[in-house]
């Protein structure tokens, strides 16, 4: 199987909107990856947490059928793990399984 994981990290709301939520969910209905995952840490829970559009876009991804994951230590440190635990976001520490990815084959793309 091939996977996409997509490590998130900037707050800049034009990167989201323009370039990772309209590669992400065409990188899903197009069939260019089997399996996207999209990783939320550091600044991105809080623009996920905050702003309506990207939980828009979010909402999107997911009923593409995109995982979605939050680094709890980062959520917990802005103080959104609720509202991220909410829209659905599997809010869990992401140390150890940023690791396993990285050691794995999946693709890794950084935002």
């Amino acid at each position: 199987m091939n996977k996409l994981n997509i490590l998130w990290t900037t707050d800049n709301k034009e990167t989201v909107i323009s370039m990772l939520s309209m590669y992400a969910i065409n990188s899903k209905a197009q069939g260019w990856w089997e399996q996207v995952n999209l990783i939320i840490w550091g600044p991105s829970a809080k623009l996920v947490a905050e702003d309506a559009e990207i939980q828009t876009l979010v909402k999107e991804m997911l009923e593409h059928g995109i995982t979605v994951e939050a680094c709890k230590a980062c959520s917990e440190l802005l103080c959104v793990t609720a509202a991220l635990s909410s829209q659905g976001i599997d809010v869990k520490y992401m140390g150890q399984a940023l690791t396993a990815y990285l050691k794995s084959d999946d693709k890794l793309l950084t935002l």
